[in-house]
């Protein structure tokens, strides 16, 4: 929406009422004040003078978005995402009360930038994802509301007074500031601020366009402007695991999501990966362009493919030259922007490089963090380029993009068709995508849904179904076009085109790079030239055709050549290797990733005999990998050898279905094929079913319809590990439909369901009763037990990762409740509200101080990851409570040891965690005086860290059961064992990584069974 447009939503006088209630008005009189006042005293919902309570700034946001979405005109966002909108405005105004700072220093903030501290403030992560309208509607209207806020600051009474005692001060100080920096460091060098007013402007101009792929193909421009072009997908990473000392286990945590612009928030170091049109490039754009119209950083984007081909790669004041950026820098510039800390370096394309190039370019990256540290990076790759935790040693975090959800199509499809002003085939094709399974698999990504986009237009509504037939389709409508305006030399026609292009393909293919220099380009076509009769010119004149008029070669730099994309370069390199009868020189690349889309179009293009012979070879090198390349050569494959065929289905039997998560992972790389070939599930073991639907899961997002066919079969399932990967991979699919569909249908013994957005939440009122939940971020207590149709079913509740929980008395309404987990959550004000429900067992984990622990008399189980006060646990746990289990983690006995312990004589399980303080003789004599004490656990960090603890422990003959946690391999439990003489089961469980042999361990246990747990 136009900002015009959007201000007349957002209007001064609608919105700036609303927001002057957020603030404590002057009383009559107001004095002259010697200082600023902290915001957090300002806000009318924090502190003594509480107007308003966090409901009521949740209205005030509900009011501003319902004003704006029922203006008169076009709605700023979807109508089904106001909720969730205004949710997010409410907690980024209710983040004013948290900024560290004063009414004077917002006003020299000024309104954007308060903004952008509200929202990090308040956090990225939306509980439910939004649209990028929606996401634009939301940012503005926070600046907007920022703006009324300064205003209100600046027409106070006391303010004037104040900023001009605040001046007299801050003016002192600085000329003593200044005095001492002139002392010690030498004056900057002006060149600097003088280079980069020019420098940030071109690169924002230079990186400030997108080519949306068929959109040019009449009287369109190709390139757009980015901000215009650019669809906000996002980025997933794998979440933290729970810690396993809890008396009951949960399923694995599912991926996190965050957007993917804003990946690198806090100046990280981030490895993204994403298939090929993905948008891996496009982000790169969109984070320079940001950050040089920001000036928050200064980027510097450095494409690999430009980089190997220049030699050696650049030291800092390299770089602009590298890339061939015009301007020359004041020299050290780059250094001293390094060594300050400012740089958002962005290397691009580490997949398009040769394999020996990428070790030469971490040791790069290596150098070049470790001399200069603090800059935020951003290194780019197709996902089977480099092994996981490629660059985990120099802190890099590895995102993944994320396959485009249905919301983000439908608003890629709509957006292409308004700049194409062609909007009668917006809504038929909105219609295919959802009807045709085929057809959707392929819009995954922005370079998919530009093809078909463009291609439905096109043909006025037909579209091709398999991939080899769109890129066909697609090719066939790119090199048929004609501009003759343009007044080209040479006329080519497509199928000449072709023949240039795919020789042009085959070279890089064979080279194993995306670029080659302009030279070697022409002497390619130059060769090719007498076998075209059409072709009229020199090779130049070809080669500038081809340029200018393909739409698939291109000229990124000067003396360079590339395709739009790798994905033509690899179907255009297979075609020509049919026909050039060249199958064999593939196949013998079949080991390295870069040949796989090659060798998989090279199947589509070639004769029934010619395919079957290159399966036969790929099977005959019997590796897993290459197992799976058959069949998902099958894909493209129409007519086959029966025989052939036979052969490629009965190798991949032996890893269909598959037998562990490690062959199901392994397995969905072969791509939603696969869906089709997965049983049952009936006659599968347990551990099958369980690999069955791990594969399910990870194509869901890929090929939901497919993969929530396969999932639907399991729902009745009676296997706990198969209902609880059922259940836990609800988060790929759409929340409602896969409800309605799974999830209602299961069986919900030892389930707990876990919900993250708000359209899980409202699903969850579609269901019956589900008695265990766990609900992941920032909702509201209210939010969560008005999602649950009958609160006097659940027994269980966890809530993590969760700052909106502070006042307990909301969790009333679950009266049957008995098991409650509380992870980082709070500011939790007390507890003793708590002692009202039939609470069983109670978790604390990672969370401040709380009151009221003492008053809850029911427990029977609790564990607690946060220190406890006092100097004996008497003064911090339930005297009263009849606790059969305590689990004691983290720095919970910092300052009460096990002192007192002994109170709970009905204690059957003790429970030792990551103790920040060793065990003292008084400790363990705490714990001789538990007569009914028959189990204990504990982490393996007490062996490794305090070895002496156990030396001082007394024998405990009434102990039967011992867990033993976290286990490197390495430590000594010949202490603890000639310690436990009673023990009659013991549980090993090694670290992540970490193998155990059960050898090193069974001879200090002869009388007990010795269980191993890998992890």
């Amino acid at each position: 929406m136009e900002p015009v447009v959007l201000g007349g939503k957002l209007v001064s006088g609608l919105i700036g009422p609303l927001v002057r209630k957020l603030f404590v008005q002057d009383g009559p009189g107001a004095d002259l004040v010697d200082r600023p006042v902290r915001l957090s005293a300002l806000v009318s919902f924090r502190g003594e003078k509480r107007t308003l309570g966090e409901k009521e700034v949740h209205r005030l946001a509900e009011r501003i978005v319902t004003q704006a979405v029922e203006s008169p005109g076009e709605p700023p966002f979807p109508a089904d995402e106001q909720e969730a909108v205004a949710d997010a405005l409410a907690r980024r105004l209710l983040a004013l009360g948290d900024l560290e700072m004063d009414d004077v220093q917002a006003v020299r903030l000024g309104s954007a930038e308060l903004a952008r501290q509200l929202r990090h403030r308040s956090g990225f992560l939306n509980p439910q994802p939004l649209s990028t309208d929606a996401r634009h509607f939301l940012d503005s209207a926070t600046e907007w509301a920022c703006l009324h806020i300064l205003e209100f600051f600046t027409r106070r009474s006391t303010f004037v007074a104040r900023t001009l005692v605040e001046q007299s001060r801050a003016q002192a100080e600085l000329i003593a500031k200044a005095d001492e920096l002139i002392a010690r460091t030498p004056r900057p060098d002006a060149r600097d601020a003088a280079f980069e007013r020019r420098y940030l402007p071109y690169l924002a101009n230079h990186h400030d366009h997108i080519t949306i792929y068929g959109i040019d193909l009449r009287d369109f421009p190709d390139r757009w402007p980015l901000e215009v072009a650019y669809l906000s997908l996002e980025a997933t990473t794998e979440d933290e695991r729970p810690s396993g000392l809890e008396p009951r286990g949960h399923p694995p945590a599912t991926p996190g999501r965050l957007p993917a612009e804003e990946a690198l928030a806090g100046g990280s170091r981030v490895l993204l990966r994403g298939d090929a049109g993905s948008g891996k490039t496009t982000l790169v754009q969109w984070l320079a362009v940001t950050a040089a119209r920001d000036a928050s950083r200064i980027p510097y984007v450095l494409p690999l493919r430009t980089l190997i081909r220049t030699g050696p790669l650049p030291a800092p004041d390299g770089f602009l030259a590298a890339v061939g950026c015009p301007l020359t820098p004041p020299q050290g510039w780059a250094e001293r922007v390094l060594a300050a800390g400012r740089g958002l370096i962005l290397v691009d394309g580490l997949d398009e490089i040769p394999a020996a190039d990428r070790h030469r370019t971490r040791d790069w990256l290596r150098s070049l963090l470790a001399a200069y540290p603090g800059n935020a990076v951003l290194l780019t790759s197709r996902p089977t380029a480099v092994r996981p935790d490629w660059l985990a040693d120099e802190g890099f975090r590895e995102l993944t993009l994320a396959p485009m959800r249905r919301t983000e199509v439908a608003t890629f499809v709509h957006r292409w068709h308004e700049a194409a002003r062609a909007p009668e085939y917006e809504q038929p094709l909105l219609d295919s995508l959802r009807t045709k399974r085929d057809l959707a698999r392929l819009a995954t990504n922005p370079l998919m849904c530009g093809l078909i986009c463009a291609l439905h237009r096109e043909r006025r509504g037909y579209l091709p179904t398999g991939r080899k037939e769109l890129y066909d389709a697609a090719l066939t409508m790119l090199l048929a076009r004609r501009d003759r305006e343009r007044g080209m030399g040479a006329e080519l026609g497509e199928e000449a085109q072709m023949e240039l292009l795919q020789r042009l393909a085959y070279a890089l293919v064979l080279s194993g790079r995306t670029e080659m220099d302009l030279d070697t380009a022409e002497g390619i076509v130059e060769r090719c030239l007498p076998t075209i009769a059409s072709a009229s010119g020199d090779a130049t004149t070809v080669l500038r055709a081809l340029l200018l008029r393909s739409g698939l070669l291109r000229q990124p730099a000067e003396g360079v050549v590339d395709f739009v994309h790798r994905t033509f370069q690899d179907y255009l390199g297979a075609r020509y290797a049919v026909e050039e009868g060249h199958l064999d020189v593939l196949v013998s690349h079949a080991d390295d990733t870069q040949w796989e889309d090659v060798i998989r179009m090279a199947v589509a293009h070639a004769r029934p005999r010619e395919r079957a012979s290159v399966l036969r070879q790929l099977l005959a090198r019997d590796t897993h990998r290459l197992t799976l390349l058959a069949l998902a050569c099958l894909e493209h494959a129409t007519a086959m050898d029966p025989g052939v065929r036979a052969m490629v289905e009965a190798q991949a039997g032996e890893l269909i279905p598959p037998r562990t998560p490690g062959d199901a992972k392994a397995l969905a790389e072969a791509g939603p094929l696969v869906l089709e070939l997965l049983p049952g599930p009936e006659d599968l073991t347990d551990e099958e079913a369980h690999g069955v639907t791990v594969t399910a899961s990870l194509l869901g997002e890929e090929e939901p319809e497919g993969a929530l066919a396969v999932l639907r079969r399991f729902r009745d399932h009676p296997g706990l590990t198969v209902r609880r990967q059922v259940v836990g991979t609800w988060e790929r699919f759409d929340a409602e439909q896969y409800a309605i569909e799974v999830l209602d249908h299961l069986d919900r013994t030892r389930l707990s369901l876990l919900c993250t957005s708000s359209g899980q939440l409202a699903a969850l009122c579609r269901m019956s009763g589900w008695p265990d939940i766990t609900v992941r971020g920032p909702h509201r207590i209210e939010d969560i037990v008005a999602a649950v149709p009958e609160p006097e079913t659940v027994t269980a509740l966890d809530l993590r990762d969760n700052p909106e929980v502070s006042d307990l008395t909301g969790l009333l309404p679950f009266v049957s409740l008995t098991e409650l987990r509380l992870t980082r959550c709070g500011p939790v004000t007390s507890l003793e509200c708590l002692g009202a429900l039939p609470l069983d067992l109670l978790v604390l984990d990672r969370m401040a101080d709380v009151n009221g622990l003492r008053s809850l008399r029911s427990l029977t189980s609790l564990s607690a990851n946060l220190e406890l006060p006092g100097t004996d646990l008497t003064e911090a746990l339930p005297t009263d409570a009849p606790l059969e289990f305590l689990s004691l983690g983290r720095n919970s006995t910092n300052t009460t040891g096990l002192r007192g312990l002994q109170h709970w004589q009905g204690l059957r399980t003790l429970a030792l965690g990551f103790l920040s303080a060793a065990l003292t003789a008084t400790d363990w004599q705490a714990v001789a005086g538990l007569p009914a004490l028959t189990g204990l656990h504990m982490d393996g960090l007490i062996a490794r860290q305090f070895p002496e603890s156990l030396t001082l422990m007394p024998e405990f003959p009434g102990i039967e059961e011992l867990m033993v946690s976290s286990l490197h391999g390495i430590e000594d439990l010949s202490a603890l064992a000639a310690r436990l003489p009673g023990l009659r089961s013991v549980t090993l469980t090694s670290r992540p990584g970490k193998l155990l042999r059960l050898a090193d361990f069974e001879p200090f246990f002869p009388h007990a069974v010795v269980t191993l747990a890998q992890r």
